[in-house]
């Protein structure tokens, strides 16, 4: 094992290196960087892939789950892993919210830390596990690959009060582009992160408030199909896309024929400001995918705990 890793490493370091010359993104002790866990924790992105794939293959529609994790992450409190802190006898964490009940996947994050943690103990972040099994859900739901930098530490606070942070599904464009735009993201990026939506389904609480919509944004077949969803309760799930378990472009599609399943998606085709690009990700696949990486890749650098503003947790679970 000892000469395999001898023989490895070295390449996976020049590997590295050539990412660093091409991102413009340094390596440090502290900060976020390309290569981050290269000495520390080699096969640390290899661990991480191998438990995500397994999990996947036994249950595809976990990709969304954890693609929407990382998410709801990111728009709270930055990516520090806040989202899989359990709640304690003296706080309601977020995972508690009503926003975050449908999340799925936690148990992914907690075998993939369990094998790193007896590989390089105290070492890789949740939060850092939790950007890579997004990375790797997109890519084996079909969608784009894309590298992402590490280095993130995770954080100490997970209150319930701080999900109102999150997008509602009941937000117009305008409304969207505000929220997004807060968070540095312009209107393409909002629409192209919009688009992981693609897999996945939605809950009828999420959706029901469409079934008034008018004839100009809700084709009227797709309306009684959500009604027949919703006649089984606010749990009944709707799927987002004719595909959802496949990372592609009939997200857009839909919203094209109005069969956007949320109001914060057909919002996008209705409104003039969004249209536009919204069509374009309806005809071009390959479009979608450059932005959507590069948008990810953006939103898995919002506001990391770097250095001593974080630490790394040995149960993701529990802060140490």
């Amino acid at each position: 094992m000892k000469s395999y890793q001898n023989m490895v490493i070295p390449k996976l370091l020049g590997v590295f290196l050539v990412l660093e010359m091409i991102s413009g993104i340094r390596f440090g002790a502290d900060g976020l960087s390309m290569g981050y866990y290269i000495m520390s924790c080699p096969f640390a992105e290899q661990i991480v892939r191998n438990t995500v794939t397994r999990a996947l293959q036994g249950d595809p529609t976990l990709a969304a789950g954890l693609i929407r994790m990382h998410f709801h992450d990111c728009f709270i409190e930055g990516c520090d892993g806040s989202v899989l802190l359990d709640s304690t006898k003296d706080n309601t964490a977020e995972k508690d919210s009503p926003a975050n009940l449908s999340l799925r996947g936690f148990e992914v994050i907690d075998d993939a830390k369990k094998k790193l943690e007896q590989q390089c103990p105290g070492v890789v972040s949740c939060a850092d596990i939790l950007a890579m099994a997004a990375k790797e859900a997109v890519f084996l739901a079909g969608g784009p690959v894309y590298m992402i930098p590490n280095g993130r530490k995770d954080g100490t606070r997970s209150r319930i009060e701080d999900t109102m942070n999150l997008p509602a599904p009941t937000l117009n464009a305008s409304e969207l582009i505000k929220m997004f735009g807060q968070h540095g993201f312009t209107a393409r990026e909002m629409v192209a992160l919009s688009g992981a939506h693609t897999v996945g389904v939605a809950r009828c609480s999420s959706f029901k408030n469409r079934l008034s919509d008018s004839v100009d944004n809700l084709d009227s077949i797709f309306a009684k199909q959500l009604s027949n969803t919703c006649s089984a309760g606010d749990n009944a799930e709707q799927p987002f896309d004719s595909t959802r378990n496949t990372f592609d472009n009939a997200y857009y599609n839909g919203l094209q024929k109005k069969t956007g399943v949320l109001t914060s998606d057909q919002t996008l085709f209705a409104s003039a400001s969004t249209r536009g690009i919204v069509n374009g990700y309806a005809f071009n696949q390959a479009m979608f995918f450059i932005d959507f990486q590069q948008a990810m890749v953006k939103m898995s650098m919002l506001d990391p705990k770097e250095g001593s503003k974080g630490e790394v947790r040995g149960n993701c679970r529990k802060i140490n």
